[in-house]
């Protein structure tokens, strides 16, 4: 069944990479509460941080972009360093307020790259934990115009 809105694999598409991240979400909080800003600005995009600045707990809501950067990562293989930084994958809403990802330069040229042209995203959290669980996918051509 499709659901207007939500990513889906569209017919005869290609997995092309999966990634998966679980992290203790008292271990961003903790950093947090060490390094505050400086750790804020290194890893999380000014929308990540808007965004996460609204919510009543925003370390939850920071352990599950961070997660996401790591599973985008795993994605393409790399990690996070030289080839793709902390700042390099936006986690930002669609209108469903479903999560979606934003990459920069370095981001997109590792998507094309791998021959991928969209990067979908599953996010969760709980009190003591964050996942994410991103996949690369590549999409018909006309799809891939129409931001499918």
């Amino acid at each position: 069944m499709e659901i207007p809105g939500l990513p889906q694999l569209p017919p005869g598409g290609i997995l092309v990479g999966v990634g998966i991240d679980l992290i203790e979400v008292e271990r961003i909080r903790s950093v947090i509460e060490r390094q505050g800003e400086r750790f804020l600005d290194r890893v999380f995009t000014g929308e990540e941080r808007a965004y996460c600045a609204t919510m009543k707990f925003p370390h939850k809501h920071y352990a599950a972009r961070f997660a996401a950067k790591e599973a985008v990562s795993k994605c393409f293989g790399t990690g996070i360093g030289a080839e793709l930084g902390w700042r390099s994958v936006s986690v930002y809403h669609g209108e469903r307020h479903q999560p979606l990802v934003r990459l920069d330069e370095r981001g997109t040229a590792l998507l094309r790259a791998a021959g991928a042209t969209a990067v979908h995203l599953s996010l969760a959290h709980t009190e003591a934990l964050a996942v994410a669980v991103a996949v690369l996918v590549r999409q018909p051509a006309a799809e891939a115009r129409d931001g499918g």
